[in-house]
């Protein structure tokens, strides 16, 4: 999922509501599943926030502030070897659905690429979210989360890094992507593959 793609230790959705209700929905292990319940136990912390807030908060570096803010959950997790912690809202309009964290056994900023990618990830999440509504309700909406989106991180993490190489909009990276794999008479999965791969580059000069 997003481990490999940002160099991450944990990556974990947790769904929230505005009513307080909260859940874990997927996890990459079970160490990162336990330090999300952590915020939800102690009620305070990066997704708490970033959920509130509307915005991503992001922590390089857990010894720098984080304890003034959060006096509890910081020690808990430094304790468990995380030093930087990074939280994305998942939203749509005015809704909000929960929360994706990202952690790292070491300190240090996501660069402009991974900070791009992790955003994507976060528009996966939402995605899936939402067909998992329209499938079988909000009491399903965490159902094979974790297996849905491995399926199509790929795709949309080819979206990101053809966004970035182009600098251009992410929909307009889908639509790059759609129309050279129309081009080549090749699947669109296949392509995505190879641009993660690094094995094929989107050049600004490319019609």
């Amino acid at each position: 999922m997003a481990t490999k793609a940002l160099g991450v230790s944990g990556a974990g959705v947790s769904l929230m509501a505005e009513d307080g209700v909260r859940r874990m929905a997927t996890a990459s292990d079970p160490a990162t599943e336990r330090l999300e319940e952590v915020q939800f136990v102690l009620g305070e912390g990066p997704c708490i926030d970033a959920f509130q807030a509307r915005r991503p908060v992001l922590i390089p570096d857990l010894t720098d502030g984080a304890m003034h803010r959060w006096p509890v959950y910081t020690p808990t997790v430094h304790d468990s070897g995380v030093r930087a912690v990074f939280a994305f809202p998942l939203q749509i309009g005015a809704s909000r659905l929960g929360v994706l964290d990202l952690f790292r056994t070491r300190p240090g900023p996501l660069t402009g690429e991974e900070l791009a990618q992790a955003l994507v990830f976060a528009d996966v999440a939402v995605d899936t979210l939402l067909d998992g509504q329209e499938r079988a309700g909000p009491d399903a909406t965490a159902d094979g989360l974790a297996e849905a989106m491995d399926g199509r991180a790929e795709l949309f993490q080819a979206q990101g890094m053809v966004m970035i190489q182009l600098g251009i909009p992410l929909a307009e990276a889908m639509a790059r992507l759609r129309a050279y794999a129309f081009a080549e008479g090749r699947p669109l999965a296949a392509v995505a593959r190879d641009v993660v791969a690094r094995r094929l580059r989107f050049d600004k000069d490319q019609p």
